[in-house]
């Protein structure tokens, strides 16, 4: 019994058609696409002319084509480079007034955008260690600047659990919100890469 499905291009980049092989002398259809010249690259028109040849024609099309055929070593040394092209920064990224972004005063509630950039709104620690805005709006929760220490961070921390917290207040829980943001406060900064 015969198989009534479409029978499957073999080869990658069969371009169906009814033509004959472009080299002269063979009459094989004309089935894959290569360049008209071989000096002949893609520009801002187009690929440029076309040439249609049969399986062992474009095979040997292929074996002795050559990119690089007519450059000189400096255009071919830019052509090579894992990086070509990325050198220019895009409009959009282009650095604004002061050597940051334009962008640089958008809410960044994760500190993505202003942790790349030393510029960023805050003034760094002391020490060169960052920190979010999280971890900064947690400092001024306990009242501290930017430039405690761990040791200075677990004392402060003591001192607001005694003055809010409810048994040292006479059962007086008015003071319950803030205690629980100095918690809050402090399980964020204990685990920060500044306070390590």
């Amino acid at each position: 019994m015969a198989d009534a499905r479409p029978r499957q291009p073999r080869f990658h980049g069969r371009v169906p058609g009814e033509r004959q092989c472009s080299e002269p002398g063979c009459s094989a259809p004309g089935e894959f696409r290569a360049p008209a010249d071989q000096g002949s690259r893609s520009g801002f028109n187009g690929p440029g002319e076309w040439r249609f040849l049969c399986l062992d024609h474009v095979r040997e099309f292929n074996a002795r084509y050559n990119f690089f055929n007519g450059m000189s070593a400096e255009e071919i040394t830019a052509q090579q480079r894992p990086y070509a092209g990325w050198e220019r920064e895009t409009r959009a990224f282009s650095p604004g007034a002061g050597g940051t972004p334009r962008w640089s005063d958008f809410l960044d509630p994760l500190d993505a955008i202003q942790a790349r950039f030393g510029t960023g709104r805050h003034a760094a620690r002391q020490d060169g260690k960052p920190l979010s805005d999280p971890e900064r709006r947690a400092l001024r929760v306990m009242g501290l600047d930017a430039d405690i220490d761990r040791r200075g961070l677990r004392q402060r921390y003591s001192e607001l659990v005694r003055r809010y917290h409810p048994d040292r207040n006479g059962g007086d829980r008015s003071h319950e919100k803030k205690l629980q943001d100095v918690i809050d406060a402090y399980t964020l900064l204990k685990k920060a890469e500044a306070f390590a």
